[in-house]
């Protein structure tokens, strides 16, 4: 199960009290106080840890809470201070205070620390309430409670290529094939109920990393659909692959659903529909003759073909107008697989987010 979104409540250790007490100890006349501090509570600390790709482990534990600190004892022995609770996330985890809804910390690098909650802070105890007009004191502190809040953690996949488009248009096929992920394929809406990640090697010194998206329909920043829930997984790619379908037997146009999708990110973000977007036309596969392998569509393919191929100019035409680039593809078959691989290894090359392959 991918959980990318969820709540859990932290609690800094409680700090330990001081203690009262006098040093009585033979030929020691007027041995004075001597009680120890408390120890202070541990802290909370979320570190990145790269292994991890979902936060599916605070589903089922949402409480957590840090070692208190021991309390203090005679001879001035202090308490020792709790151990602090480290909470291992997913990098690309944003931190926010659940109720002030303050941003805390946004976790993109590995092995990266933010402190969710201190500890509290242990008593004093009587030996440092003493003083030349009060030798005897007998008062300590008790330790403080430790603070406790709710954080809302938000997983952001750290993709360099996010591959948008309508449910069915071949998205996850075109992950599997320039890629080693497996995401689930099947010729029904909504097949992919979660984002996966794969690694694209370009050659021997390069890769990228692309991230397959459940597929969008109009309405879709307002909440209709499953897409809506992971359009932030958007908002840190560099490059946007926004894949159409030419097959005329879905009864959609490709011109107008690229229109939506576009639509559905300037209201999501501004900021995202100006990101760096690569159309590509799948299903090209459907021309009948147009390569070996190729599969009409039924009794009617050279009616279907002629009709894939209108599609295509016509997307061609419009691209060309708003000055978009344009690749078409079979992700079924493989067909201009490489050729879109090295155009988006180029755009990513433009905004300096190839990176260099392990």
């Amino acid at each position: 199960m991918f959980v990318d979104e969820i709540d859990v409540f932290v609690k800094g250790g409680d700090g330990g009290a001081g203690c009262i007490s006098f040093r009585r100890e033979k030929f020691v006349p007027r041995g004075g106080p001597d009680g120890g501090d408390g120890g202070s509570g541990g802290s909370i600390w979320l570190e990145a840890d790269p292994a991890l790709t979902t936060l599916l482990d605070y589903h089922y534990k949402r409480h957590y809470e840090a070692e208190r600190g021991q309390h203090g004892k005679g001879a001035n022995r202090h308490g020792a201070s709790g151990d602090d609770l480290t909470l291992r996330v997913p990098v690309g985890t944003v931190v926010k205070d659940r109720d002030a809804g303050a941003l805390l910390g946004d976790l993109t690098v590995p092995g990266q620390r933010l402190l969710a909650i201190a500890g509290a802070r242990g008593g004093r105890g009587n030996a440092r309430f003493a003083t030349s007009t009060n030798r005897a004191p007998r008062r300590a502190d008790l330790g403080r409670p430790g603070p406790g809040r709710w954080l809302h953690l938000e997983l952001k996949l750290l993709a360099d290529v996010g591959v948008i488009g309508f449910p069915n248009a071949g998205k996850s096929t075109l992950v599997s094939r320039v890629s080693a992920a497996t995401p689930k394929i099947a010729d029904y809406p909504f097949t992919t109920l979660a984002p996966t990640l794969g690694i694209v090697r370009v050659d021997a010194e390069r890769t990228f990393v692309i991230a397959d998206l459940p597929g969008l329909i109009p309405g879709a920043a307002q909440g209709r659909g499953l897409g809506h829930q992971f359009l932030r997984h958007t908002e840190r790619t560099r490059v946007l692959l926004h894949l159409v379908d030419l097959d005329p037997s879905t009864g959609r146009d490709p011109v107008e659903d690229l229109g939506v999708i576009n639509g559905e990110l300037s209201a999501y973000s501004t900021d995202l529909a100006n990101r760096p977007q690569i159309v590509v036309a799948n299903k090209i596969d459907l021309v009948a003759g147009d390569e070996p392998g190729g599969r009409p569509i039924g009794a009617a393919g050279d009616r279907s073909s002629s009709h894939v191929v209108e599609r295509r100019e016509r997307l061609e035409a419009h691209c060309a107008r708003e000055g978009l680039e344009l690749h078409a593809i079979s992700a079924a078959t493989g067909r201009g697989i490489g050729e879109l691989v090295s155009a988006i290894a180029r755009r990513l090359e433009e905004t300096a987010w190839l990176r260099a392959a392990s």
